[in-house]
């Protein structure tokens, strides 16, 4: 069974951000600690793009780039090669005054939550609230809610020396949230913390996320908030090694376990492919694939439809749901028809190398092909 229309639309809608809309844009970016012989690069030709209102936690063992990278984003090291945008602005060359401009805008949390030890919890937080210039008047009673909400409600008045590791990590979460950033940064946040207390914390993460659009990037090794992820990027040895859309993922799952071709897939083999997917827009009458040339591509149309052509005759039409060109990847052979979009259309695409490890992986996959094969012979 198909996935509903309007599940598809809005998948597709949301596929490829604007512009406008992206938070965070890395291209190309390197960095490296030291200078002559004992230079050492930490992060190499990284690419990321985050639009607002996402959770994005990353994950990586230690010594593999995670908190340079997050450093970097948050202005807090300078760029030494590729693009690295946040909210638009390049940070390449950017004046001194403009990313002090910029800080106001980033909410940090780290994990050596550095909070003053001669203020109180209640004074830590309002430091924040100084910086952008709120009285007290207003601040103040926001200050005192966000902190009972974090379990620090009888410790307000509490210096530092006189809280907890926990405790003080709580009222450095609380200081990076009270100004509603359009852009947080945490590293982690909640390792510090009991279950309750991380879980308080995460679902505060949520709330900023949907009520206001605020992106929020989390470097953490704590398996328990991996749920709340809308994307989970893993750092290897300073590269981007994997970057999964959760949502995206699921609801990909949930609309192709319905076409014919991956109903029968493992839920490990469907997540593969879920993942490995890319979307490809066609207009109208544009050619897809093209009789003859070189198989590269295999398509399953997610909206719209195409005719199939042999020497320039229409011998079928094939709509959301059905796929196409597997006959020249399975036979290694070139393209036998040519595949026009006969309205806009919308299609899954699995590249070549992608598609023939998920045959490889899945018998009943393959015997699908292999009959329609069979079967448009």
């Amino acid at each position: 069974m198909l996935a509903d229309s309007k599940t598809i639309d809005e998948l597709l809608k949301n596929w490829d951000p604007e512009p406008d809309s992206l938070r965070i844009q890395v291209t190309d970016l390197q960095h490296s600690y030291g200078s002559g012989d004992a230079e050492k690069q930490v992060l190499f030709n990284n690419h990321l793009s985050i639009p607002a209102g996402e959770i994005v936690i990353m994950t990586g063992p230690s010594g593999s780039g995670k908190t340079t990278l997050l450093t970097l984003i948050g202005t807090l090291r300078s760029v030494q090669q590729g693009s690295l945008k946040i909210m638009g602005q390049e940070l390449n060359g950017l004046s001194a005054a403009k990313i002090v401009n910029l800080r106001q805008e980033i909410g940090f949390i780290f994990q050596a939550h550095n909070l003053f030890e001669s203020l109180t919890a209640y004074q830590n937080v309002r430091m924040s609230t100084e910086l952008l210039s709120k009285n007290e008047k207003e601040s103040g009673p926001e200050i005192k809610a966000i902190l009972k909400r974090l379990g620090l409600g009888e410790r307000i008045h509490y210096k530092p020396k006189n809280l907890s590791g926990g405790q003080k990590q709580r009222v450095a979460i609380a200081r990076g949230l009270i100004n509603r950033p359009k852009l947080i940064l945490a590293d982690e946040p909640t390792a510090a913390l009991d279950a309750e207390s991380g879980r308080e914390v995460v679902t505060m993460f949520q709330e900023l996320a949907s009520q206001t659009g605020c992106t929020i990037l989390i470097v953490t090794h704590d398996n328990r908030i991996l749920d709340v992820a809308d994307r989970i990027v893993n750092m290897v040895d300073g590269r981007i090694s994997s970057n999964v859309m959760v949502q995206r993922s699921s609801t990909l799952c949930s609309i192709i376990r319905g076409f014919p071709a991956f109903s029968e897939l493992t839920a490990s083999n469907l997540t593969a492919v879920a993942d490995s997917l890319q979307l490809r827009r066609f207009t109208k009458g544009e050619s897809i694939i093209k009789q003859g040339e070189v198989g590269r591509e295999f398509y399953v149309i997610a909206q719209g439809s195409v005719d199939i052509l042999i020497d320039g005759k229409p011998v079928n039409r094939l709509e959301a749901g059905d796929y196409f060109g597997e006959v020249a990847l399975i036979k290694d052979q070139p393209r036998n028809a040519t595949v026009t979009a006969t309205e806009s259309t919308a299609c899954f695409m699995l590249s070549k190398v992608d598609f023939q490890s998920i045959v490889d992986a899945s018998p009943p996959f393959e015997d699908e092909v292999r009959r329609a094969i069979f079967d448009r012979q």
